[in-house]
């Protein structure tokens, strides 16, 4: 079943480079063009608000959960479909999942890591069976999978795991991918025993 929502987690940073930024925006313009709403962390800055930017552009639902204190530091978006506020971060996470049906990492740093493993981790243990996917603009996550790789090899994670996630380039293929039926992940957690 295609996703209602997709969580999107990805960086705060206004330092980065011009060609991400453009993925971001555009990825967010292709969910809402394709009637997908967008669930993210609320901001108004680095590829949060690039993301938020496509999406509202284009006319999509677009729900931000933020923490007080980062609406208190001024970079929550002020003009979304709604913007949700909590306390903590491990609420905002938890929020952000439960209004979402797929999960999508474009690039980012600890916070956007850890959103991700977080999710990935509860497709494991068989706590959801939503699509998950990598944006791989310009092969930021490649070291990422490479690691998954190593893991694998050593024996810490399953072959299963390691295949899990869809990994895209490019904005458009990625949410075809999130969209396919075939690649639902309650087949996979079926194939995984879960």
């Amino acid at each position: 079943m295609s996703p209602r929502r997709i969580a999107v987690y990805c960086a705060s940073s206004e330092t980065i480079p011009d060609l991400y930024r453009q993925a971001a925006y555009e990825f967010g313009r292709l969910m809402a063009s394709a009637g997908v709403g967008l669930v993210y962390g609320g901001g108004r800055v680095g590829l949060m608000g690039e993301v938020a930017a496509g999406a509202l552009e284009a006319g999509g639902e677009v729900i931000g959960v933020i923490t007080y204190n980062l609406q208190r530091r001024e970079v929550g978006h002020g003009a979304l479909s709604e913007l949700i506020k909590v306390k903590t971060m491990r609420e905002r996470k938890m929020m952000m999942a439960a209004l979402a049906e797929g999960f999508v990492a474009l690039p980012g740093g600890f916070g956007t890591w850890d959103e991700l493993i977080e999710v990935a981790t509860l497709a494991i243990v068989g706590e959801h069976a939503f699509p998950m996917g990598l944006l791989n603009t310009e092969g930021y996550w490649d070291p990422f999978l490479a690691f998954i790789r190593h893991s694998e090899r050593l024996g810490f994670t399953r072959p299963m795991h390691a295949s899990m996630l869809r990994v895209e380039p490019d904005p458009a293929r990625l949410l075809a991918r999130m969209q396919a039926p075939g690649e639902d992940m309650a087949s996979w957690l079926e194939e995984a025993g879960l």
